[in-house]
């Protein structure tokens, strides 16, 4: 074998080296795109889980959080967290699927605990 073709067939096995971590860390990044779909948890009430509106949380936002960190008041719902009211009529407030609180709210910046939207259980829950 010649010492150009060595050295070319060397070339194409250290390129395919290289590609490999790489193609395999994009497959990875594309199933985890796929798999990673802002999804609230399963529960009795829907076993399937459910998908948060992309409006809402931008794919990382929303969490479900527990009765207790969500209050009423007359002039809407409160976060306990921040004290901030999302009045009842306001147009963040959605029905929750699953019947649990689910705060979505900038976790960052600025904006830091406002409301983007806030799932609450139907009254018949």
């Amino acid at each position: 074998m010649s010492v150009a073709k060595s050295r070319s067939a060397q070339a194409v096995r250290s390129a395919g080296r290289l590609l490999f971590p790489l193609s395999a860390a994009v497959g990875v990044a594309m199933l985890t795109a796929t798999a990673g779909a802002h999804d609230a948890k399963p529960t009795a009430a829907l076993p399937q889980g459910w998908s948060y509106p992309f409006a809402c949380c931008a794919n990382y936002d929303c969490k479900e959080v527990p009765q207790t960190s969500i209050g009423e008041r007359p002039e809407g719902y409160v976060i306990k967290g921040t004290g901030e009211v999302v009045a009842y009529s306001d147009k963040r407030v959605k029905n929750s699927p699953d019947g649990e609180y689910h705060w979505c709210a900038h976790q960052a910046g600025l904006d830091a605990g406002k409301t983007i939207c806030l799932f609450v259980p139907p009254p018949s829950y």
